[in-house]
């Protein structure tokens, strides 16, 4: 009985066995069986593909756009330079320049210095000289390797190097000479080869809202385009008296400073300078120098090695020589009123003095600073200029012989002084009191008659004039004033909505005292 048990368990587990083994192969011939006609379905849609009649596509011949900018920056771009600069400096200095640098730490003054050196000095007051770097931009102007850039991206440099526009290499350059009153500078490098070029234009031609782009090194990155419009010409009150911008919205960041500005013929207009910025970076507001100022101070630096410019020694305030109401009272038609005249200057010796208005150079109109300032400054030393002006009422013409800028403006320094004293009660925020001899020459102006200026209430009218502390109020609508009596009778006699010119002097830090006119409407109520 127990040998046929056995006999079953082993045949259940044969059967078993041989199904499994049956299921096994069914499967695989199932997917053997599967595969060949899912094969030969493939294969039948294929062989049964009839085309379509779809025209097939062709790679046309590249073709500008007719609004693209590519032409002016295949023609341009290869004369454009990245400038890399070193300056060792102790950690005193360095701490100095990144203050100069990076005027927007300072939240209080944000127009202060916005000419950016980007430089990232870092350890202690006590740590060794440390190795400060700046990048800029430039444009070779010369074949032979002259180059135009910002005196910023080169001043007090150690050692400079030139990359060109898609190469590796790096050339030392050395400075063939700066100008700081433009900050423009030349450098040069030696290639050992004829170098591409840029041709500068001339930037009087560029109008308001004409197409520009602005090519350099934004943050070290090479050969970087951007475009923009001419936003404003001739914009002054920015930078030194010799700058006069052309304001763009191309975008300019740290790095772009002395690449070129590009109108669309190609040629540049300008050189990229500076920017106003309450975060470091582009906010729309960039300055490029124009072309015709650089190609002046270009000429001049390779000639000579320094920019030479004439004076005649007189000093202006440039929104007070088109006043309207300033103009009328001195009884000129147009012109620019002199503040002060430099002892021994030329126009000293011409005869010129505070008060008088200049209306024309050589017989061209003077209607504003650069009317005066640039046939001046342009005029070869030694030249003379004929000089016509307006002196109480009369017009009068006097001859006047160039010098050399830097020596008839010397530097010079002074402190003015005050003296307490009883004030007179304010009248349009003035607080005056006598102009004592005492006064007068703490003050360094012996000899000076008036009434001094011993405060200006804020948001006062005389403060909305631009009166200061230490100002002398001469004369009142062409009334002397020499005491404070006089002062408030002259005063008194001023009706609301009527004209009214101060005559003030004002002493500068250069010892010099100008002679100053502050305009007005007397307001309708006396703002004390």
């Amino acid at each position: 009985m127990g040998e046929q048990v056995k006999e079953l368990v082993g045949w259940a587990r044969k059967r078993k066995i041989l199904a499994t083994v049956f299921v096994a192969l069914t499967l695989g011939a199932g997917i053997m069986i599967g595969t060949v006609v899912s094969g030969r379905v493939s294969a039948m849609k294929a062989l049964n593909f009839s085309g379509t009649n779809a025209t097939p596509l062709v790679v046309p011949d590249p073709v500008p756009s007719s609004s693209s900018f590519s032409g002016i920056v295949n023609r341009v771009e290869p004369a454009v330079v990245n400038i890399a600069t070193t300056q060792v400096m102790d950690r005193k200095s360095a701490i100095r320049g990144k203050k100069h640098a990076q005027p927007n730490d300072d939240q209080d003054d944000p127009m202060q210095d916005f000419f950016d050196r980007f430089f990232q000095g870092q350890g202690g007051q006590d740590a060794p000289p440390q190795a400060e770097r700046s990048l800029g931009s430039g444009v070779i102007v010369d074949k032979r390797g002259y180059i135009l850039t910002n005196n910023h991206v080169v001043d007090q440099a150690t050692k400079i190097q030139v990359q060109l526009n898609g190469e590796t290499q790096k050339y030392t350059a050395k400075v063939v000479g700066i100008d700081e009153d433009t900050d423009l500078a030349v450098i040069k490098i030696d290639a050992g080869k004829d170098l591409p070029t840029a041709k500068l234009g001339n930037s009087d031609g560029v109008q308001v809202g004409d197409w520009v782009l602005a090519i350099g090194s934004p943050f070290g990155l090479q050969a970087t385009v951007t475009a923009g419009i001419i936003s404003a010409k001739d914009r002054g009150g920015i930078g030194r008296q010799f700058q006069k911008f052309i304001q763009t919205d191309a975008a300019i960041n740290p790095g772009n400073s002395g690449g070129p500005l590009v109108d669309l013929a190609g040629e540049v207009v300008g050189i990229n300078t500076a920017i106003i910025t309450g975060s470091r970076g582009y906010e729309g507001v960039g300055f490029a120098l124009p072309s015709t100022a650089a190609i002046n101070v270009y000429n001049q630096i390779i000639a000579q090695g320094r920019v030479t410019r004439g004076s005649i020694g007189v000093s202006f305030q440039e929104d007070l020589g088109t006043n309207s109401i300033t103009l009328k009272e001195l009884g000129a038609p147009y012109g620019v009123v002199i503040m002060g005249v430099e002892p021994g200057s030329p126009a000293e010796k011409a005869g010129l003095k505070g008060g008088d208005v200049i209306t024309g150079v050589n017989g061209q109109p003077v209607k504003s600073g650069n009317d005066l300032v640039n046939p001046i400054a342009m005029a070869p030393i030694g030249s003379k200029v004929k000089l016509s002006y307006v002196r109480d009422r009369a017009q009068k013409e006097t001859t006047a012989t160039v010098e050399d800028r830097v020596r008839v403006f010397p530097n010079a320094a002074g402190r003015m002084g005050e003296q307490p004293g009883e004030q007179a009660p304010p009248e349009f925020g003035l607080h005056v009191k006598d102009l004592t001899p005492d006064r007068a020459r703490q003050l360094g102006m012996d000899g000076s008659k008036g009434v001094l200026v011993s405060e200006v209430d804020p948001a006062s009218f005389a403060d909305d004039l631009g009166f200061g502390r230490g100002d002398v109020i001469a004369e009142v609508n062409r009334q002397s004033v020499n005491t404070v009596d006089e002062y408030q009778k002259a005063v008194a006699q001023l009706k609301p909505g009527s004209n009214v010119v101060f005559k003030v002097l004002r002493r500068q830090d250069s010892d010099r005292v100008l002679t100053v006119f502050l305009p007005g409407i007397v307001p309708a109520e006396n703002q004390k």
